[in-house]
């Protein structure tokens, strides 16, 4: 009788073929231009880490926006800076990577803000600035629910701030780090835990170079980076699946700001774009190690959004 396997073990003649893993894929959105101002065009990366060309962009063009995923393979972009100078429209991303026309924005309009998923299947939105100003930088969140609605305004905790950066860790819990504080100016390294019913944690003392317009990622399925940031710099610091965060890892590649991160095929992840023209990315392996600089295609901005959909 044949034998087949099930995780390389054999079980009495019989055999179940185990589930392929997802196809997952990242976007990188919108963006600033330099002299041509905001951008709403979009960069679908593939499941071995691939930067496509530009999509024409649907929905209000801005930057300093964020993205997560929710639901079932799905994502959402929300808020940003657009010239006039903030908003709340957010734009949903269908598991084929398709970006949906502006849906009228709920709570405070803000920009230099991050967002995660949570909870395994919804998203949050926190942080930023309301006003034209980096020293009115919040601590407000949005909750996301599985089936894309965003709540109205939520109490959020930790040190009000722009330029954070959010990713998911362990199997349903998050985490918000570093930024520029909304009193001083100053860029900051605090922490602040999410717990898998989206409630954000008070700050944690950082660990690490401070600084802000970083980006950050899951990798390896239950563990995040950060990476990069304002200087400009290029270090990162590794997220344990238990949210403890490690010291600077020497940075690789180019330094910049304004950039975006988020996971492919499964288990891997990718930074991209950024300040500087940056046309390049860095991959990241499912150990956390990031590769040297990848020439890529698309327009050349910054303070740009990225998520995993599919």
């Amino acid at each position: 009788m044949a034998q087949i396997t099930i995780s390389g073990m054999a079980w009495g003649g019989m055999s179940i073929v185990a589930a392929p893993l997802p196809n997952q894929q990242a976007i990188f959105g919108f963006g600033y231009q330099g002299v041509a101002g905001p951008g709403s065009m979009t960069n679908i990366v593939s499941n071995t880490g691939v930067v496509g060309n530009d999509v024409t962009g649907v929905g209000t063009a801005r930057y300093a926006l964020a993205g997560a995923t929710y639901g079932s393979g799905l994502a959402i972009y929300g808020y940003g800076y657009d010239g006039s100078p903030n908003v709340s429209v957010t734009n949903k991303i269908s598991s084929t990577g398709v970006v949906a026309t502006d849906t009228t924005g709920v709570g405070t309009a803000r920009a230099y803000l991050a967002a995660t998923g949570y909870g395994t299947n919804k998203a949050m939105f926190a942080f930023g600035i309301s006003g034209s100003a980096y020293y009115t930088g919040t601590t407000i969140t949005n909750l996301v629910s599985n089936t894309g609605v965003v709540a109205t305004d939520g109490a959020g905790a930790g040190t009000p701030r722009s330029g954070t950066a959010a990713a998911p860790y362990g199997t349903d819990t998050a985490i918000f780090g570093y930024g520029q504080n909304a009193s001083t100016g100053a860029a900051i390294s605090v922490t602040n835990l999410v717990t898998n019913v989206g409630v954000i944690g008070n700050d944690v003392t950082g660990v690490g170079t401070a600084r802000y317009q970083l980006a950050a990622t899951g990798y390896g399925t239950d563990k995040a980076l950060f990476g990069y940031g304002y200087g400009p710099q290029s270090m990162t610091n590794k997220v344990s699946n238990t949210g403890v965060v490690a010291t600077d890892t020497t940075g690789v590649g180019t330094a910049r700001a304004g950039l975006g991160a988020a996971v492919y095929g499964y288990d891997k992840a990718i930074f991209g774009y950024g300040s500087a023209a940056s046309l390049i990315s860095n991959l990241v392996s499912n150990a956390g190690v990031v590769a040297t600089d990848t020439v890529i295609v698309g327009t050349a901005r910054n303070n740009i959004a990225c998520t995993t959909f599919n």
